[in-house]
């Protein structure tokens, strides 16, 4: 399929701490990690972002070179970058606290993209939230629409005015992940898989729901299918739900389901292409996870880890 992707959302700095050991620096971001993925992946991506001309700036700029993203223009011309303290527990998981200032360079628009993925601080955080919603309205007349709200509570002051900018994002998306932590931030009393229902019948095609090690739920119009967790060592699950974002939307592309003129053919998609894709994300994710922070695996990682577990 022809066309590349464009990403837009947040890139930074994660200074990840774990028990008593010296800090150590890596590039993240949830929007950034599936753009360097989905280049991981040999799909041809770009990516609007805002970082700093510093040197974390630049080692972010490098990092996703190497990978085979470009940035669109303006997205390299902030006075500094973004920072995320992570805090590491016995478990692998990690908490966050953010120093980030959100105001990107809105791109020209992209007629060839296929996809147009967003999500995450980006999509709540002003002032930046609002063109972010406006540049994915008018992408959706030509590409498909993918949406992961990775809600960081931290960040949203006004958890009202938060949840209407995710509910807005998940009518315009054709692909909603969200976890489950997600889900229960933004409807506290209810059953997270509830949720999911109701925002499909919004506008999706499909809404993933990730659980961590109990795996993954896809809900769409031809009925609901769990896939299993991939079975590794965690080192941390820094990136994890980006990885499994990566990784659906590598499927979807490979199934040829990717671009505004293939979407009622991405409605009608099948309970076994449905698996299929899934389990590509959960390898995907598991790959991730088995690695120190947000580092997704290559297509040749991927592809070779599956077939050693035939």
């Amino acid at each position: 399929m022809n066309g590349h992707a464009l990403v837009v959302g947040e890139a930074l700095v994660d200074i990840v701490h774990r028990g008593g050991a010296e800090p150590v620096e890596h590039v993240g971001g949830s929007p950034l990690n599936v753009a360097l993925g989905l280049g991981r992946l040999d799909r041809p991506v770009q990516f609007t972002t805002r970082v700093g001309t510093d040197a974390r700036g630049r080692r972010i700029v490098d990092h996703l070179a190497a990978s085979g993203v470009s940035l669109t223009p303006g997205s390299a011309a902030a006075e500094r970058t973004a920072t995320a303290q992570a805090e590491i527990d016995e478990k692998g998981s990690a908490t966050y606290e953010f120093d980030i200032v959100w105001d990107p360079v809105e791109p020209p628009p992209s007629v060839d993209a296929v996809l147009v993925h967003t999500g995450s601080i980006a999509t709540v955080l002003e002032p930046g939230c609002d063109l972010v919603a406006e540049l994915v309205a008018q992408q959706a007349g030509t590409s498909t629409v993918s949406f992961d709200p990775n809600v960081r509570p931290a960040l949203i002051d006004d958890p009202a005015r938060g949840r209407e900018r995710i509910e807005r994002l998940v009518s315009l998306a054709d692909v909603v992940k969200a976890s489950d932590e997600d889900l229960t931030w933004f409807a506290p009393d209810r059953n997270p898989l509830d949720t999911a229902r109701d925002w499909l019948s919004r506008g999706p095609a499909i809404v993933a729901v990730t659980r961590g090690e109990q795996g993954a739920v896809a809900l769409c119009a031809a009925g609901t299918v769990e896939v299993p967790a991939v079975r590794v060592e965690v080192v941390d699950t820094v990136g994890a739900g980006d990885a499994f974002t990566t990784g659906l939307l590598d499927g979807l592309w490979t199934c040829g389901l990717l671009g505004a003129d293939r979407r009622e053919r991405l409605r009608g998609i099948g309970i076994d292409d449905v698996r299929d894709v899934f389990d590509i994300a959960a390898w995907t994710s598991g790959l991730t996870v088995a690695r120190a922070g947000a580092d997704l695996p290559t297509l040749a990682d991927r592809t070779a880890a599956r077939e050693a577990a035939r």
